[in-house]
């Protein structure tokens, strides 16, 4: 996910009248998370349809809503790297099918660690119809470390995706296990297949 801009209020108009719907809005959407165990998923679109004619609201307007509610997790703060201390070297590459994987090192900071993740492939098979020109990239650390990608670029032969992992890694990665999922856009819970993984030793 890339990183937020601080959001500023839109307006400076909101109609009091509606505080306390808002707050029951509020203990729905809490109410909603639990009674789901946290996974809620996407209404069928038929539901969607009915509820859209039946409390005169746009569908697209819910669809949007129920967007936004079942990524939930993916507004979960992130850590802000501060306070630089060092480079741990990584110096690994991996080469699948057509594509050359690498992870070179770690930043570490006082309060997370960051890693760049690289994939090359050669000029001539840069078309628009090739599958690796649109992916998306997850970082596994385990149930410990949160990761979350907050930039990434695109040139001819190259692309690269930034992961800030919180809280920060250990000096000694020993035994760690990099393991990157490809999905086929942000906020997809269906991976293409593709894993790429890389263990430090």
């Amino acid at each position: 996910m890339m990183k937020r801009m601080p959001l500023e209020r839109p307006t400076e108009h909101y109609d009091e009248r509606i505080v306390n719907i808002d707050e029951q809005i509020c203990a729905l959407l809490k109410q909603r998370k639990e009674s789901s165990d946290h996974n809620p998923g996407f209404p069928p679109l038929e539901h969607i349809s009915g509820w859209a004619n039946s409390f005169e609201l746009y569908e697209d307007f819910l669809k949007a809503v129920f967007g936004v509610l079942r990524n939930e997790e993916h507004f979960r703060p992130i850590a802000d790297p501060s306070g630089f201390r060092k480079h741990i070297p990584i110096l690994k590459s991996i080469e699948q099918g057509e594509l050359f994987y690498s992870v070179n090192s770690v930043r570490q900071y006082n309060n997370a660690s960051v890693i760049t993740f690289s994939i090359d492939w050669d000029i001539t098979t840069d078309l628009p119809e090739n599958p690796h020109n649109h992916s998306y990239f997850e970082l596994y650390l385990g149930e410990e470390y949160d990761s979350r990608m907050t930039n990434g670029g695109r040139s001819s032969g190259h692309s690269s995706y930034c992961y800030v992992i919180s809280p920060p890694l250990p000096d000694d990665l020993s035994g760690f296990e990099f393991k990157f999922r490809e999905y086929g856009a942000p906020f997809n819970n269906k991976p293409t297949g593709i894993e790429v993984v890389f263990q430090i030793e």
